[in-house]
C-alpha cells in the first residue's frame, strides 16, 4: 500500500533503524513527507527493499540527523542500535532527537532517557495495517522538550499520539495496552468455540452482540476469522508472548497482581507447542476444542 499524502512538515534528515513489517512502511511515510530518510537494518536486503538511501551501520545512518528512529525487535537489538559498537548514539549531534517505537522494557527506555537529552520511549498501536496506512497510535514517554521535538517526525505515520508521562511511560501504556487485548481475546476466542458447539449461526451471532457492550475492535475484526480458521492477520504471538512478558515482570516489580495475563500467555505458550508461533495473536482460539 503506498503511503498516503500527508501535508509536508518541515523537511529534515532522519534516520530509520529496523525496516521490517512496521518500520519500512514508517520509513516511507516519512519520505513521502519529504523528509531526507536513511535506513538501516540488519539484514541488508530489507532496507535496499525501501527503495531509500541504506547505511552499513546505525552509526552511518545517524551521523548528522535531526532524528533517529527505531523500530526493532527487543532491548537486546535497542541496545544493540543505541549504545552497542557502531551504534546511534554515539554519532548523533547533541539536538538530535531519538525516537524509539519498539516495545521493550520500561527500564531500557529510562537508561536510554538517562543518556542522551531528547528520547522518547513511542511503542505504538495498531498493527502492520496502521503501519501501512499511516494511522498508528502512539503511545509517548518522555520530557516535554523530546516529545515536541519528535512530534512532527511521528506525524507523518500516526493518527493519534498521547503523551502519557515521562521516560517508561510509554512502555508501562503498551504494557496496559497488551495486557487489555490478551483478555479481549480469550472472551471472543471463549465465545467463538461456545457459539459454533451450541449450534448457533456464528455470523448471526456476531451481528447480534457487536451492536451491544461485548463490542470490540478484536471481535469485529477476528471473529469472523477465527471462525474460519485464518491466522495470518499480522502481530505474532512470539511477539505477544515478548510483551507479555514485559507486563509481566513489571507487574511483578511494581507489585501489581496480574491473573488473567499470566493464565493466557500460558495459553499463548501452548498454541506455541501447537506450531502457531507466527500465525497472528487471534490464534488462542486454536487450543480450544471445536
Amino acid at each position: 500500500m503506498p503511503p498516503r499524502p500527508r501535508r509536508r512538515a518541515r523537511s529534515m534528515r532522519i534516520a530509520f533503524i529496523g525496516t521490517g513489517v512496521m518500520g519500512a512502511p514508517m520509513a516511507r511515510h516519512l519520505a513521502a513527507a519529504g523528509h531526507d530518510v536513511t535506513v538501516y537494518n540488519r539484514t541488508r536486503a530489507r532496507a535496499e527493499a525501501t527503495g531509500l538511501a541504506v547505511a552499513d551501520t546505525p552509526a552511518a545512518a545517524a551521523a548528522g540527523a535531526a532524528a533517529v528512529v527505531a523500530c526493532v525487535g527487543n532491548d537486546r537489538d535497542v541496545e544493540q542500535v543505541t549504545l552497542g559498537a557502531d551504534g546511534a548514539f554515539a554519532a548523533m549531534d547533541d539536538g538530535a532527537v531519538f525516537i524509539d517505537h519498539t516495545t521493550v522494557s520500561a527500564a531500557l527506555a529510562e537508561r536510554l532517557a538517562d543518556a542522551r537529552a531528547l528520547v522518547v520511549d513511542a511503542p505504538v498501536s495498531g498493527g502492520q495495517a496502521g503501519a501501512e496506512a499511516g494511522r498508528l497510535a502512539v503511545m509517548a514517554g518522555g520530557s516535554d522538550a523530546a516529545v515536541a521535538a519528535a512530534t512532527p517526525v511521528m506525524q507523518a505515520y500516526a493518527a493519534r499520539i498521547v503523551h502519557v508521562g515521562a521516560a517508561g511511560a510509554g512502555q508501562r501504556t503498551k504494557m496496559a495496552n497488551q495486557i487489555c487485548i490478551a483478555g479481549v481475546l480469550q472472551g471472543v476466542a471463549e465465545a467463538v468455540r461456545f457459539a459454533q458447539k451450541a449450534g448457533l449461526d456464528t455470523d448471526k451471532v456476531l451481528d447480534a452482540i457487536s451492536g451491544g457492550a461485548a463490542q470490540s475492535w478484536q471481535m469485529v475484526n477476528r471473529w469472523p476469522t477465527m471462525v474460519k480458521d485464518e491466522f495470518d492477520f499480522g502481530f505474532a504471538i512470539d511477539w505477544m508472548r515478548k510483551d507479555l512478558g514485559l507486563a509481566l515482570a513489571e507487574g511483578s516489580r511494581l507489585g501489581a497482581t496480574l491473573p488473567m495475563t499470566a493464565l493466557v500467555d500460558q495459553f499463548y505458550a501452548e498454541v506455541q507447542a501447537m506450531g502457531g508461533g507466527r500465525q497472528d495473536t487471534s490464534a488462542l482460539v486454536r487450543r480450544l476444542a471445536k
